[in-house]
């Protein structure tokens, strides 16, 4: 099994944004110390979710030189956002930069705020996903004395004459990832050989408290369709090593009282943080014209068992277990979420050493 630290939190205003980046940094070069596989990034705007999810191909880049064992990861980019020749052009030189060592996981967006700030409406995001993407995947094809790719989807348009420079470092490109939560982008992960995320909810309920039911669920349908495909087994095989669970927090202390303290205590801070920008994200509806629902409760008892994992480390190794079974190859975790207060960022050191000394060990000696 591999093990991934979701490097994510929040800055509360511009006077945080230059200790949440170093926190950041720091917190990459633990968990490479540590033995973690890989660091994930988010792809955010305007709303202080993690100062250097502005540009994650700008940040991976600068942790890749100093951190070469690491995977890096993204969770996700917002492709509708990306012009797509510069989307193909900077992720085959991340590619290179990283040999290969890149997993991208693509999204649409979920907030109007980031799609408005960039020019874009919220209710095309879906849409502009999709075209973004099959645009970019000629790209990557495209040999020099091809025929130019001449694209227009709306919002974004040009020709390419002659080729994406650089080439990726990877023979199949970079190695992109979706999420197996609907049938179509199931089918479309299976198809490519591509990792998937894998969801603990069903939509429309995010919460319901019943994470293995649906990760299990999806898990299957992803595994039935990409054995199903007729890949080589070196492909199936990565696909399912790099397939991916995410925690939103993930906290472990020396016994269950301890991490239910500080676990209460690193939900309330990050309650506080998405109320705040739900605020500025109810403005920017009503420039979109959308209405989305409200903001979503951490404290309620569903919403935890869904989306965290936290406990002694007897306790996260019995509920990772049952992860583990299921067949996901990747854990994804955050240990530094909500905003980085003294006491939250050493809390978080504590866990992410406390996780690699007592829980990663258990799952590598099979």
């Amino acid at each position: 099994m591999h093990f991934s630290a979701f490097l994510t939190t929040r800055s509360a205003g511009p006077h945080e944004d230059r200790a949440v980046m170093q926190a950041m940094i720091e917190h990459a070069v633990d968990a490479e110390r540590l033995g973690f596989d890989a660091v994930f990034l988010p792809d955010h705007h305007f709303t202080g979710y993690a100062p250097p999810a502005s540009d994650p191909m700008m940040f991976a880049a600068y942790l890749a030189a100093k951190l070469p064992r690491l995977h890096f990861g993204f969770s996700v980019q917002t492709v509708p956002l990306h012009h797509p020749v510069r989307f193909a052009e900077r992720l085959n030189l991340i590619d290179q930069l990283t040999d290969g060592k890149i997993l991208v996981g693509t999204g649409s967006g979920t907030t109007p705020e980031e799609m408005i700030g960039l020019g874009v409406n919220y209710q095309d995001s879906k849409q502009l996903s999709v075209s973004n993407l099959e645009i970019a995947e000629r790209l990557w094809a495209k040999r020099q004395d091809d025929e130019p790719v001449v694209f227009d989807n709306g919002h974004y348009k040009g020709a390419v004459v002659s080729r994406i420079v650089p080439a990726p470092y990877s023979a199949r490109g970079p190695q992109m990832m979706a999420v197996a939560l609907r049938p179509a982008s199931t089918r479309r992960a299976a198809a490519q050989a591509q990792p998937a995320f894998i969801p603990a909810f069903t939509p429309p309920a995010l919460d319901d408290g019943e994470p293995l039911l649906h990760l299990r669920k999806h898990f299957a349908a992803y595994r039935e369709a990409l054995e199903a495909a007729g890949h080589p087994e070196e492909l199936v095989t990565r696909a399912l090593a790099w397939t991916t669970h995410t925690y939103q927090h993930v906290h472990v202390a020396p016994t269950d009282e301890q991490a239910e303290e500080e676990f209460q205590q690193i939900i309330e801070l990050y309650q506080a943080a998405v109320e705040r920008e739900h605020t500025a994200n109810k403005a920017a509806e009503r420039l979109s014209g959308v209405e989305l629902g409200p903001v979503h409760d951490a404290r309620k008892p569903g919403w935890q068992r869904t989306w965290c994992l936290w406990g002694s480390p007897e306790t996260v190794t019995e509920r990772l277990r049952e992860v583990a079974d299921v067949g996901i190859g990747n854990v994804l975790g955050g240990f530094l979420g909500g905003t980085l207060t003294p006491a939250r960022r050493e809390w978080g050191r504590r866990s992410l050493e406390l996780f690699a000394a007592e829980v990663m060990p258990r799952f590598r000696s099979k």
